[in-house]
């Protein structure tokens, strides 16, 4: 079908999202959930000059109790305090890190983060927490440093291997993705979101039959959430199994309808048409409910003017309707997006 939908790795590099956990921020893509949760607290190989009390350490364990009792005004003014008398002490800049991660203020979080893990290089937690927050500032390459600075400490992280596979994942760089997401999944086989990213960037790599069997393990593993079911019906189209792409896709409206979710629908309609006509029908019936849904979704309107432009072909060119209905489709969809090479051709074949 002329200019198919973005693949299911485009999604997932455009939806970068993240949600507050209890000592980390969530990384998730739309095309594998990623989960990268950390504890705080001092890493190995604290420096003396970095960890030592004194005056600092008591006001810092005030703060800490602040934060606590949910006095996180209080106890910011506390670690800002412990700071100034030592610039040095990484607790507190930890703690007020943690602070501005829990009230969402990443930015914030990121510069005391960073400047944790400046003064202790061995502390994982600073590391890691550091690259979390330039991930969810959407400062890839920067996290990418820092997820790699954490696994110098602690190689077998899961969460750390994990996301910076993400990272390597969303600049595109799939080959530098793949051993850490491989490594996860290693780590712990059981782990869903694992299996999910290892077949994301399988996917990717267009290596389809092993992820496909990656996302199969997942769904043994995991709750099928709509990032499962995306990518499953992805790969069993790329491999032409247009039932099974179909059957995932009925079951992704139910839970989450969107318009690329029925957009995709009618594709594998429109595939299993080709040899029952009764499909067609369908297939434009799954169209008109992705631009239902979003009027400017062009790959829908693609769909639909390749299916009105079959059907006028097989009435011998005499339903002139459909050819006009096919070719106002395929000319609001070059408006939208006028890269579209097949569709231009398309166009230029039938309007002579």
């Amino acid at each position: 079908m002329a200019q198919q939908a973005q693949s299911v790795s485009d999604w997932a590099r455009r939806s970068l999202v993240a949600r507050a956990c209890r000592a980390g921020v969530a990384v998730g893509l739309a095309a594998g959930l990623l989960v990268g949760c950390s504890g705080s607290g001092q890493g190995s190989g604290s420096d003396s000059s970095t960890s030592g009390g004194g005056r600092a350490g008591e006001i810092t364990l005030a703060a800490e109790g602040a934060a606590a009792r949910g006095e996180r005004a209080e106890a910011l003014q506390q670690f800002a305090k412990a700071i100034e008398i030592n610039p040095r002490f990484v607790r507190a800049h930890m703690g007020m890190a943690e602070i501005y991660r829990l009230d969402g203020n990443y930015s914030a979080a990121e510069r005391s983060y960073g400047t944790a893990a400046g003064l202790e290089p061995r502390n994982f937690d600073a590391q890691y927490n550091h690259g979390l927050m330039l991930h969810v500032l959407n400062r890839v390459a920067e996290a990418v440093g820092a997820y790699i600075r954490a696994l110098r400490v602690k190689p077998d992280d899961l969460q750390a291997n994990l996301n910076l596979a993400t990272a390597y994942y969303q600049l595109g760089e799939n080959a530098q993705a793949l051993p850490y997401a491989e490594k996860s999944v290693r780590l712990n086989p059981r782990n869903g979101a694992a299996r999910l990213n290892l077949g994301s960037i399988y996917a990717a790599m267009g290596r389809n039959r092993e992820a496909l069997a990656e996302y199969e393990q997942a769904s043994e593993t995991m709750e099928m959430t709509p990032a499962l079911l995306t990518n499953l019906a992805e790969a069993y189209g790329r491999l032409e199994r247009y039932e099974q792409m179909r059957n995932t896709l009925l079951e992704l409206v139910k839970r989450q309808p969107s318009a690329q979710a029925y957009e995709r629908l009618g594709f594998a309609s429109f595939k299993l048409g080709q040899s029952n006509g009764a499909m067609y029908a369908t297939a434009l019936a799954n169209f008109e409910k992705s631009l239902a849904t979003d009027p400017e979704y062009y790959p829908a309107l693609n769909g639909q003017g390749v299916c009105m432009l079959n059907l006028w072909l097989w009435s011998d060119r005499k339903d002139m309707a459909a050819k006009e209905k096919a070719l106002d489709c395929l000319r609001r969809s070059i408006q939208l997006n006028p890269d579209q090479p097949r569709v231009l051709e398309l166009l230029g074949r039938y309007t002579r």
